[in-house]
């Protein structure tokens, strides 16, 4: 993983945009602090499979319901 600094980046952004197309990682940069990375595109994805979760998540009969109490822990009154 190749590492720049900004001014680099900016200056050789083609060639670094060459570099993510054949697979590379480059960390860019400031002040010698990592801010940000760039990296080959994926557009894969885990297909979405509706239903996924059901069984595994519960929702409280109360959940919608604001009490008073509810109301002095949000806003100190």
């Amino acid at each position: 993983m190749a590492t720049v600094s900004v001014y680099e980046a900016k200056s050789q952004l083609s060639r670094l945009i060459a570099d993510a197309e054949r697979g590379e990682e480059t960390v860019v940069t400031r002040h010698g602090r990592p801010v940000a990375r760039l990296v080959p595109f994926s557009d894969r994805r885990d297909p979405r499979v509706p239903g996924r979760w059901r069984g595994r998540v519960v929702i409280a009969d109360d959940f919608d319901d604001f009490s008073a109490e509810d109301e002095r822990d949000w806003y100190g009154a």
